[in-house]
């Protein structure tokens, strides 16, 4: 037992965030802002907002969004705290091994791990659907069995073929932001930067026009009555949808992965992580208005529903469609770029530690990444982009958020306990109520989640037990020692 709790000491920590690890300090508080939001802004509000809307809140999908904007800004206070105080590439992963040990490091790191893969995954099969109605615009029509997954998974029903080769969209993108990540760490935040400027102009002229047109009608009911499943609409739909859209929140934790890649992590970190944070959530909850305003929530079970919403309006609005197109593709874009940033950060931290094999730590000479990780990651969400649906990717994503959050959060507290006179750059403040506020929030949203998704989890983070009991245990750098 004291094996599987061994812990890694603060200071060993910031011994290692001193010396040369490699990677280059590069980010400043406003990269790692514009970084926040460009992960955040993008399937939640393009795609994700109208699925949650017609299957489980209604018009109530805005306080959906509100109650997984509480959850995240506590989450991300803690956050801010560690991030500021260890300023260390692994995110969650690194401040459970500091606080709980070893064998919750590695659960967090192997949750992590699918985290990042699925979201990268979810992401670009978003963005496959909007690529293909854009290019349509323009009399390029790509064949159904080119843009679609071959496989889909039906509630009740199981695993169906569909009759698709592959989504070959998605594979591109996936293949072309890898590449541009082994590239450099500058070069992708210059990069996204230009692309949430754009995303953030077609959000703010989707509100700003869409306002005129809402048929405040389409709120009543606000909150539909629950159908007598739990989840589906009334109170329970409200938390459901809470945590199927609680995946667009998970931008600020990949944040946190780049600890090690910016030059003042103490100010610059709670910077980024609160500042993307405030910025989106008011964004989310605004559009969600808009959207179940113009539209009729029951009608809103689309792949592109502010698209829809558009389309709705009237010719008054239709000159506004090419563009959220465009701001939905650079949207999408710069998520992608963000999630496959911080898995290979991941690996990274794992290996540097010798849970995983050492090639994991290597950077590219030239380029100063972690370039192996970042094509194995790569490779790995362009398959399961190419074959699996959107539906079940996002599920999949959102748990493991909430249980990263959940733990990060215990560690808080946990380490005010045992080491209250540690430096902290930035404090979390009300402790421990702020960070109870935060496990309460996201233990409730993982509870609303169907069981389907629990039973994958568990799935996932068996076979990750079976590699830390047969590989990494034994050849962990603090068993060495």
């Amino acid at each position: 037992m004291n094996q599987l709790f061994r812990k890694k000491s603060i200071s060993l920590l910031l011994d290692e965030a001193k010396n040369d690890s490699g990677l280059k300090r590069e980010l400043t508080a406003k990269s790692l802002v514009a970084l926040g939001v460009g992960a955040i802004i993008g399937t939640g509000i393009f795609v994700l907002t109208g699925t949650a809307a017609a299957n489980f809140a209604g018009p109530a999908i805005i306080l959906s969004f509100i109650l997984s904007g509480f959850g995240c800004v506590f989450a991300g206070l803690c956050y801010s705290e560690f991030s500021s105080m260890i300023p260390i590439a692994g995110s969650a992963y690194t401040y459970s091994y500091a606080t709980l040990g070893e064998f919750v490091a590695w659960i967090i790191g192997w949750d992590l791990i699918l985290e990042y893969l699925f979201a990268s995954s979810t992401v670009a099969v978003g963005w496959s659907g909007y690529f293909v109605s854009f290019v349509k615009d323009f009399g390029i029509i790509i064949p159904e069995k080119l843009c679609s997954a071959p496989f889909d998974h039906i509630p009740g029903e199981g695993w169906i073929a569909t009759g698709s080769i592959l989504n070959f969209p998605a594979v591109a993108l996936v293949i072309l932001v890898t590449a541009l990540l082994v590239v450099g760490i500058k070069e992708s935040s210059r990069i996204n930067n230009i692309i949430v400027f754009v995303k953030i102009i077609v959000i703010l002229l989707f509100i700003g026009f869409g306002l005129s047109h809402i048929d405040t009608s389409n709120w009543t009911p606000f909150i539909p009555e629950n159908t007598g499943k739990f989840g589906s609409f009334g109170i329970s739909g409200i938390f459901t949808g809470a945590g199927v859209i609680f995946f667009a929140y998970i931008g600020f934790d990949a944040l946190s992965t780049a600890a090690q890649e910016t030059k003042n992590p103490a100010r610059d970190m709670p910077i980024g992580i609160l500042g993307s944070l405030a910025i989106c959530t008011v964004l989310y909850v605004a559009v969600a208005a808009v959207l179940t305003g113009i539209v009729n929530y029951k009608e809103l079970n689309v792949s592109a529903p502010i698209a829809l919403a558009i389309d709705r309006a009237g010719d008054s609005l239709i000159w506004l469609r090419p563009l959220v197109k465009i701001g939905a593709l650079a949207g999408l874009s710069s998520v992608v770029l963000v999630m496959l940033m911080g898995q290979p950060r991941i690996f990274f931290s794992m290996a540097k530690d010798g849970l995983l094999p050492a090639t994991f730590a290597k950077v590219h000479p030239k380029f100063k990444t972690p370039h192996i990780t970042t094509v194995i990651t790569g490779t790995c969400s362009a398959i399961i982009a190419g074959l699996l649906p959107i539906g079940l990717l996002g599920q999949l994503v959102s748990i493991g958020t909430l249980l990263a959050f959940t733990i990060v959060c215990a560690s808080v507290i946990i380490l005010r306990i045992t080491n209250p006179d540690l430096h902290r750059p930035f404090k979390t403040p009300f402790v421990p109520w702020v960070p109870l506020a935060g496990i309460v929030i996201c233990v409730a949203q993982m509870i609303s989640l169907p069981v389907d998704t629990w039973w994958r989890l568990i799935i996932w983070l068996a076979i990750g037990l079976l590699i830390y009991f047969l590989y990494g245990r034994k050849r962990s750098n603090l068993a060495n020692k």
